[in-house]
């Protein structure tokens, strides 16, 4: 069996991966929110233009461009709820990390207490 530091150590590890991924996941909606932004720009800039095909398509390119302005809404939004889940993460791998960190110096202080016990056995024995 595994004592509780070394399970503590890989929960450690564990959260850190999650808090990774969250990060990650964070990042790829703002990026996709600003690729969606972009897109809306850049339709509505050519819209806005003097060539005659936006006008005859003026339509699509509305709802193109309100498409991709609701595509980046919805970016935003997953972006923020990976925000939360990101300090989620923090929180929970800075507790696990404490309790490592407490464990840790436990076991420590109960094997130099346990070396100290023998060395004053030892010592006893010696005298008799």
């Amino acid at each position: 069996m595994t004592t509780r530091p070394e399970r503590l150590k890989r929960l450690v590890k564990l959260q850190q991966q999650i808090k990774s991924l969250h990060e990650l996941r964070h990042a790829t909606h703002l990026a996709g929110a600003a690729a969606a932004g972009r897109e809306a720009e850049e339709l509505l800039v050519s819209l806005n233009s003097a060539s005659p095909l936006p006008g005859l398509f003026s339509d699509l390119y509305n709802r193109r461009i309100g498409a991709a302005m609701g595509r980046q809404a919805r970016e935003v939004a997953r972006a923020e709820t990976e925000a939360a889940n990101v300090a989620q993460a923090t929180a929970r791998s800075n507790v696990v990390e404490r309790s490592y960190r407490d464990a840790t110096r436990l076991a420590e202080r109960t094997q130099e207490e346990k070396d100290a016990l023998e060395s004053v056995e030892r010592g006893l024995t010696t005298l008799k």
